[in-house]
């Protein structure tokens, strides 16, 4: 057996024997759970193919999407789900019973998809559920009373769907439960007065229902509710219960639009009201005298039919935003002196709405500041012709939560890609953020600006971050009221989060951990997106909860097979070698292991010999791995030399990687390995020297000479073959890893070459069954602007990983743009233009003309690889047909039919090179390849 073959066997070996871990060690998924998920994806429609890893493999020890486990028991042996996160899928379909049979989970998120049908009545069983969050779907029929039964919930949240029938009287039995998100349905009935036996209940948010028969008197025994929110439903001809004065904790009553009646309480006795809505009832009777409590910043009793004066317990109110008393019966005075003792610093307005009453006098004194608005049109008041210093008080206005704020200043210019921090302490600081779509669904108060600073010292407490990692984009007011805004979440020192920091924070929002907050209210999560790590995608979550344990038995299996094979491979690698060490003293000194059959193994005197010592007139490039020489070898082939500069020695395994890899590589689209170096502490690798150096040169401004299309498809086409070898006739299969523009070496015919396999992982190990796993989980490494998103959050690299980065590389390809430059990511850039349209715009005008219907589909491609969805992408096969497609619809098909077929098989060896390097590593050399640059094209004019 050759030592290739061998190394080969040990390592499939190896992956047996961890599978045989999981299998004995790792404890599997219990089967009626297995089974229970199986029949719940069987219900949903999944379009986006989110839940495709849910055909194969077990849940937890394949990372099911959204599927999260862990080992509670140590009796029955087997790894339990604990949480389903399927927030916003776009999943559809119905939710199957069998959710109940997931007996020892905590948390059921399907937030914000378009799942329809009734809430399954077997979820009742769920008794270690906390969190029920159904909110955003288009779920319709009644409320299960089964749910009331559920001992250990905290919050149901069901709003904004199509939920009918009355409450269950069980849900009284939710000695747990401290938010009630239902509004937004269609509720109806009466609210059950068993209600308030609810020990812990806080949110009570039932607006925008049917609700009918009386407000229940019994809830001012709540012990705990702060926000009591009914809007928009219709308790025909009754009154607010006296009794909600004794509501002690009550921070917001919002009873508008209720058809209630009677008088308005006096609701000076509760302590920390801060916000009041009786607006649209049939309220009679005079405003209640007494002073409210000063955390007071919303009263609005308008359109109701209340009558007398305004009473002066309104004054001096410190943190009064909004006093809307129009369309009253209201008589006398307008007061002069509401606005005494108020602090109108940092951004504080108080608006008086006293329209259309019978006020008939106005005080010689009333002289507003500037940030106060009063407003009298309709009143007596007004038809005084000569008073002109009511003028501006009397025109037609109106009240309207019409306050929005964008953040869009930017003093410094960043990479694309990055975003600038301007509360950073570090100058100019950029870096990749975490964007968060947030919104407040009942705040405590009508003006944001005031809270602003309040609310960023709060949120950074919640989330455990520095008050300069915040950033609000944008705020606006939505119907409600509620408060939608755009966070922008910054890394603290470095340019980007770690992954494990990503995770945290997610977590802290879908796990509501982030603690209440009286002024601020409850909060939900419209969207989590990974900003420049990836647009408008999630996190997966997987199953990495496993108890310490199961983790400790994992560990001591692998170490003890790991250890029995290292044992075995050393015994044998030493047996083999013994001779050869003995041959020459000098090759002790080596690093590599094993002899690679194919690659020559240099000396260092060969090295300084072919580059004149190193000279720096050999040097063409420099990257972060070291320096590449232009060398010639004794028979007088020309070569490439990456020498790895001696910070940069990685204890061989990059090094080594690349050498196994290529040695066993073989196809005219990807760079071929000359040797290696390996002594005097010296790491050197000798490809053959590509002429025309690197795609990026070509694609760079300072290009002398650019690229036409028809050698641009060629060069896509190209790349894309080599990854297509990788992918599916390597043996076994390779995921690249580093697909990039530098990456990818042109030679003296502008053939385009893959290399740099630096960072390249083997394809999984098929299974006992004949299939495999379909991704590999490892540390994310790779280039910021081509990192697979999903990849970059999931640590599942799959072959779906180099599609997207060859999607990035096929974008650069037609604009000439890089992946990040000056605060712009190309795939952001390219999508906004098509959406707008405007695709030819970005086209790289020193390209020349161009078939548009070529440009067309090339760019569709080209977005198509670089969706946020993993199984969304095409696959390296369908990319290589849809470019070759491309191919077929230009002049220059029928010239180079021959060379494309001869491609196809590509199998011809070529010398190539590899780097690891972040910058370019070669230079062009004098050969410019005329004969492709100025093929003859007819002038299309882009549309």
């Amino acid at each position: 057996m050759s030592t290739t073959k061998y190394f080969f066997f040990v390592a499939a070996l190896a992956a047996l024997s961890f599978k045989f871990l999981q299998l004995t060690g790792a404890q599997l998924t219990d089967p009626s759970e297995v089974n229970a998920l199986k029949a719940i994806r069987s219900r949903l429609i999944d379009p986006l193919g989110k839940l495709n890893n849910w055909e194969v493999g077990d849940p937890c020890t394949s990372n099911w999407t959204g599927v999260i486990c862990y080992n509670l028991t140590l009796s029955d042996g087997y790894l339990h789900v604990i949480e389903l996160q399927l927030f916003r899928r776009n999943l559809s379909g119905t939710l199957a019973p069998e959710l109940g049979r997931l007996s020892r989970m905590t948390i059921l998120d399907f937030m914000w998809n378009n799942i329809n049908g009734s809430i399954p009545k077997e979820i009742g069983n769920i008794t270690s559920l906390k969190l029920l969050l159904l909110n955003g779907n288009r779920l319709s029929g009644s409320l299960p009373e089964e749910i009331g039964y559920l001992p250990n919930l905290d919050r149901i949240q069901i709003d904004q769907n199509h939920i009918s029938g009355e409450i269950p009287k069980s849900f009284a039995n939710l000695n747990k439960t401290k938010h009630f998100h239902m509004n937004n349905n269609s509720i109806s009935g009466k609210i059950p007065a068993e209600l308030a036996r609810l020990p812990k209940l806080v949110h009570f948010l039932l607006d925008n229902n049917n609700l009918t028969g009386h407000l229940p008197p019994e809830f001012s025994s709540l012990p705990e509710l702060l926000i009591l929110q009914l809007d928009n439903n219709n308790f025909n001809g009754t009154s607010i219960p006296d009794s909600y004065v004794n509501m002690s904790k009550l921070l917001k009553l919002s009873l508008r639009n209720c058809s209630l009646q009677g008088p308005v309480p006096d609701f000076s006795q509760i302590p920390q009201l801060g916000y009041l809505d009786l607006s649209g009832n049939n309220l009679t009777g005079n405003i209640p005298s007494n002073r409210l409590s000063n955390n007071i910043t919303n009263i609005d009793l308008s359109n109701n039919h209340l009558s007398g004066t305004i009473p002066s317990n309104f004054s001096g109110l410190p943190n009064l935003q909004k006093l809307l008393l129009e369309n009253n019966n209201l008589s006398g005075s307008v007061p002069s002196n509401i606005w005494q003792n108020m602090n109108f610093t940092g951004n504080k307005s108080l608006i008086l709405d006293f329209r259309f009453n019978n006020l008939t006098n106005l005080s010689d004194t009333l002289n507003p500041p500037a940030n106060v608005t009063i407003l009298l049109t309709g009143n007596p008041v007004c038809e005084n012709a000569n008073q002109l210093q009511i003028d501006r008080f009397c025109q037609v206005q109106s009240v309207q939560m019409n306050e929005t704020a964008t953040n869009t200043g930017n003093i410094c210019t960043c990479p694309m890609g990055y975003e600038y921090n301007p509360l950073s302490p570090l100058p100019c600081f950029c870096a990749y953020t975490l964007n968060v779509e947030y919104r407040l669904k009942s705040p405590g108060f009508s003006y944001f600006q005031p809270y602003y600073y309040d609310f960023e010292h709060y949120l950074t407490n919640g989330l455990r971050l520095f008050l300069s990692q915040l950033n609000i984009i944008s705020f606006v007011w939505e119907e409600g009221p509620r408060l939608k805004m755009e966070l922008r979440l910054f890394p603290t020192d470095s340019t980007i989060f770690n992954s494990s920091e990503v995770l945290r924070i997610r977590n802290m929002f879908t796990g509501w951990e982030i603690p209440d907050s009286d002024i601020f209210g409850p909060y939900e999560l419209l969207d989590f997106e990974l900003g420049h790590y990836g647009n408008n995608e999630l996190l997966n979550p997987s199953s990495s909860k496993l108890s310490t344990g199961a983790v400790v038995g994992i560990i001591l299996g692998a170490v003890a097979v790991a250890a029995i094979l290292s044992a075995v491979v050393t015994i044998l690698i030493m047996r083999r070698h013994s001779k050869s060490q003995m041959v020459s003293k000098k090759r002790l000194s080596s690093k590599i292991p094993i002899k690679i059959d194919g690659v020559k193994d240099f000396t260092y005197e060969e090295m300084e010999l072919a580059t004149h010592k190193f000279s720096s007139s050999t040097q063409v490039g420099q990257g972060g791995y070291g320096k590449v020489y232009r060398g010639i070898l004794a028979d007088g082939t020309i070569v490439a030399v990456k020498r790895a500069q001696q910070d940069s020695l990685q204890g061989s395994k990059e090094f080594f990687t690349e050498i196994e890899l290529l040695s066993r590589l073989h196809h005219r689209n990807l760079v071929s390995l000359v040797g290696y170096c390996d002594e005097e502490d010296e790491q050197m690798l000798v490809y053959e020297f590509m002429p025309n150096g690197t795609l990026r040169d070509h694609l760079s401004a300072r290009s002398k000479e650019p690229l036409n299309f028809p050698t641009r498809l060629r060069i896509a086409l190209g790349a894309a073959r080599g990854i297509l070898y990788l992918h599916t006739e390597a043996d076994p299969p390779i995921f690249h890893r580093d697909i990039k523009a530098s990456n990818i070496l042109l030679d003296s015919r502008f053939t385009a070459k893959v290399a740099d396999f630096g960072l390249s992982r083997l394809a999984p190990v098929p299974e006992s069954e004949g299939t495999a796993p379909g991704h590999v989980s490892t540390v994310v490494k790779g280039t910021p602007g081509y990192l697979d998103p999903e990849y970059f959050l999931t640590h599942k690299l799959t072959d779906k990983s180099d599609v997207y980065s060859l999607g990035v590389v096929l974008l650069e390809i037609l604009t000439g743009m890089q992946p990040i430059s000056h605060g712009k990511n190309i795939v952001r850039e390219v999508t906004m233009a098509c959406q707008s349209s405007m695709v030819f715009s970005i086209i790289d005008n020193r390209m020349g003309s161009y078939p548009s219907e070529c440009i067309e589909k090339f760019v569709s491609l080209a977005l198509r690889c670089c969706l946020d969805e993993t199984d969304a992408r095409p696959s390296m096969t369908e990319v290589v047909r849809e470019l070759e497609t491309i191919w077929r619809m230009t002049p220059e098909a029928d010239t180079t039919a021959s060379e494309s077929t001869a491609t196809d098989s590509g199998m011809k060896a070529t010398p190539p090179s590899s780097s690891s390097d972040s910058r370019n590593p070669y230079v062009s050399s004098d050969v410019s390849g005329s004969n492709l640059l100025s093929g003859a094209m007819p002038t299309i004019i882009p549309r």
